[in-house]
């Protein structure tokens, strides 16, 4: 995902030994230009196994939160309103937050410490997370008996072959996409001739794909192993949709939930209302818990004004936060630096790196001494800057995270690291030479106040390199529908990518992959590159943890030298905080935030 907010799961491959969890932040609020060494120290020392649960692991409830009660309404502060609700589309970090209280599937991730730093994967909706006999190649998952949707209705393996079947619709376009081409056995868009309208016109995927022999039984088969499987399901892209209530796209305003929240109410762009689903049994669910009676949820609440709102903690703010806005850069310094702050602060390391991706499908961006001249004339510490300095980026090398094994600290190819201001003049030279001074650059940025920093500046760097920039403002609610679109007008643009587990695999083929070129797909900057698409098919035949983690590491180089389509900006942390009656209040490293699911109020 988590795009600017694509989400980051805390777990390796399952042939891994564990998984990089990161939860330090440092101190100091300045541009971010030199390697966060104390950073990098506590993220390799905070790390933790994560296991697949078997049946008494996947057996609720979940644990209690020391000190819970139930009863009350939780305010909720939101930037950015849910483009998308239903499962299928949902691939950006606020909406998988919210996904958590809403959606369940057959795994998920469940907290096995009070903290938020460990966590092993169970069966949700399934019985465990999943047996396979042929290290991978097939899965068998058994439903829980009195699961049901928020309507009802039992919850059966033919509501699983539905949510899975209608993945390969034409207009699911914006969730993950592993899961439809692992049964598909293809690397790019071709999954969906598979099965072209979905289960919409009476066809379905054969037995020998998946097959739900009974009511409680769901086996997928696949003609390569994939030992990743209980992870990828774990993804709220793969929640289970009712079969019943499918009305493909008018599913995505109003979903029929299956968490321990229903959503009452909601008006795009303004608010929602989160009340509890009397259809949820704690008994089948040993992840979430359901102590807030209802969440109000109000969006277009910018950074500064939650965090100011947040911090007077008065009236309703008393028991409210936000899931996604992070603090803003005004008060970052105040917020950690407050003794008396510190039990309503959670911070931690995200998984997302940043990046502004160069559009190679626009034919003056053909040219790589224009791409290099990009790369090298961007200036990032306005990036950083904008979000507070080093209290909440670091400042990026390569296209791989610190959460991501792969990921080399001292790769550094343009230089950001030792001058995040960027290089003008070498970039004015290799403009000069491709003969391209004064060229046009469309820069199509997220109309947030940070944005408007960070845009502002970037832009006036690139100009004394000798481009010619217009800003051009694109709303936040819906920003990467607009930048994932083919035909999109523009030449450069900022957005966020995490490893959906911490793989390599899930950062480089989704976002460099050719064969993935589409309008919603997460090849942003449409590059097809036919040694970079047979490296892709190579690498991930690789079962070996180690060994595939340093073959993605030497194409994420070859990328950044020899290919010069995107230019990493920064690695994130997150700074969140509460009002003073909100419990339960952790940093979890799965979600990447506050985790809603054991919140209550004091």
């Amino acid at each position: 995902m988590i795009r600017g907010g694509r989400h980051t799961y805390g777990a390796l491959s399952v042939l891994a030994a564990g998984a990089l969890v990161l939860t330090g932040c440092s101190k100091g609020g300045s541009d971010g230009g030199t390697n966060d060494k104390k950073a990098q120290q506590d993220a390799k020392s905070q790390q933790a196994p994560i296991k697949f649960g078997n049946a008494a692991d996947s057996t609720g409830p979940a644990a209690p939160v020391p000190g819970a009660r139930s009863g009350g309404t939780m305010e909720v502060l939101e930037r950015d309103s849910y483009a998308h609700l239903d499962p299928a589309q949902i691939y950006v970090q606020a909406q998988m937050v919210v996904a958590q209280l809403i959606h369940r599937g057959l795994t998920g991730y469940k907290t096995t410490s009070d903290d938020g730093h460990r966590h092993e994967v169970v069966g949700d909706l399934a019985t465990d997370s999943g047996t396979t006999t042929d290290g991978g190649r097939t899965w068998k998952y058994t439903l829980k008996d009195g699961i049901k949707f928020a309507d009802g209705t039992p919850i059966t393996s033919a509501d699983v072959r539905q949510s899975v079947e209608r993945l390969f619709a034409p207009f699911i376009t914006q969730g993950p996409s592993y899961l439809q081409q692992w049964l598909a056995d293809t690397s790019g868009t071709d999954y969906r001739k598979l099965l072209p309208d979905g289960p919409y016109k009476g066809r379905h995927l054969p037995d020998s794909v998946l097959s739900t022999p009974d009511a409680k039984t769901v086996v997928f088969h696949f003609k390569k192993p994939h030992p990743d499987l209980p992870y990828t399901l774990a993804m709220a892209g793969y929640s289970v949709v009712s079969a019943k209530g499918d009305t493909r796209e008018r599913y995505d305003k109003n979903p029929v939930t299956t968490g321990p929240y229903k959503i009452q109410s909601f008006q795009s762009g303004k608010s929602m209302v989160l009340v509890r689903n009397p259809n949820w049994d704690p008994k089948t669910d040993p992840i979430r818990h359901q102590y807030v009676d209802r969440f109000t949820i109000t969006f277009n609440q910018q950074f500064e004004t939650s965090t100011k709102a947040l911090l007077a903690d008065s009236g309703a703010d008393r028991t409210g936060l936000s899931f996604s806005n992070q603090v803003d850069a005004g008060n970052l310094s105040h917020v950690l630096g407050d003794p008396q702050l510190k039990s309503r602060t959670v911070s931690g390391y995200q998984g997302f790196v940043g990046l502004m991706h160069i559009n190679t499908s626009k034919p003056e961006m053909k040219d790589i001494r224009v791409r290099e001249a990009i790369a090298y004339a961007l200036p990032v510490s306005p990036f950083v800057r904008a979000y507070g300095g080093s209290d909440a980026m670091e400042v990026a090398g390569g296209l791989i995270s610190p959460t991501v094994p792969g990921y080399d600290p001292a790769f550094d190819p343009y230089g950001k690291k030792k001058n995040p201001g960027g290089d003008p003049a070498k970039a004015r030279k290799l403009l000069q030479q491709a003969g391209k001074l004064h060229l046009k650059l469309t820069f199509g940025y997220m109309n947030t106040p940070e944005g408007q920093q960070y845009s502002t500046a970037m832009a006036a760097g690139l100009q004394k390199a000798g481009f010619d920039v217009q800003r051009q403002e694109i709303p936040s609610e819906t920003y990467f529908d607009q930048v994932s679109k083919l035909n999109n007008p523009y030449d450069i643009f900022h957005t966020a990518w995490s490893a959906d587990w911490p793989s390599a695999l899930t950062v480089l083929p989704p976002l460099e992959d050719g064969r993935q070129i589409a309008d919603g797909a997460s090849n942003y900057t449409q590059l097809n590159d036919p040694h970079v698409n047979s490296e892709i098919d190579r690498i991930s035949l690789i079962t070996d943890p180690a060994k595939s983690a340093a073959e993605w590491e030497k194409l994420d180089k070859y990328l950044l030298t020899k290919v010069v389509n995107e230019v990493p900006t920064a690695y994130y942390k997150q700074v969140q905080i509460a009002g003073s009656q909100v419990g339960g209040l952790v940093y979890d490293d799965v979600i990447g935030g506050i985790d809603p699911r054991r919140l209550f109020i004091k």
